[in-house]
């Protein structure tokens, strides 16, 4: 068989259902020799369950890592983050002892703490919008609230 053979005009239905089945057969070895971890595809369920097309996404605004002026002598500084959303806004403090915030307006709201496969703990906003966790994030984190009818989620960050 010559090369005009092989890439030549030939009935194409035969080498889409030939491409289909060594895809097919590629999936089936890759998910024997190297299958995705348990923890990767609960990541992936519980990252696509958090697509609530209700819920807005805050932007962060402020990172004191990021735009805060160097301060002479403050080394363990906590790590101070704004975001916004709307007419929504959350102030959070993060230390080595937890997360301290607040929402503004000041309101009540439920809030979780996303770090991965395993939902937060949730939390509960006081009326003046105030929040602490006594765990602070080790990894990727995430807010989501819940003020009211309004579900806000924040931007993922690196603790």
């Amino acid at each position: 068989m010559d090369d005009d053979e092989l890439f030549g005009e030939e009935d194409w239905g035969d080498e889409e259902l030939d491409a289909g089945l060594l895809e097919e057969e590629l999936r089936r070895a890759a998910a024997v020799l190297d299958p995705v971890p348990a923890e990767l595809q609960q990541l992936a369920v519980d990252a696509y369950a958090l697509h609530d097309l209700d819920a807005r996404v805050a932007e962060l605004t402020f990172d004191s890592l990021v735009d805060a002026l160097p301060v002479r002598g403050a080394g363990d500084a906590p790590r101070m983050l704004t975001f916004q959303a709307g007419g929504v806004t959350v102030d959070v403090e993060v230390t080595p002892h937890g997360l301290m915030g607040q929402v503004l307006p000041p309101q009540p709201a439920r809030i979780e703490v996303l770090t991965g496969p395993r939902p937060g703990s949730p939390l509960t906003a006081d009326d003046l919008g105030r929040f602490t966790t006594g765990t602070p994030p080790t990894g990727p984190f995430a807010l989501r609230l819940r003020t009211g009818g309004d579900v806000v989620v924040t931007q993922w960050l690196r603790a």
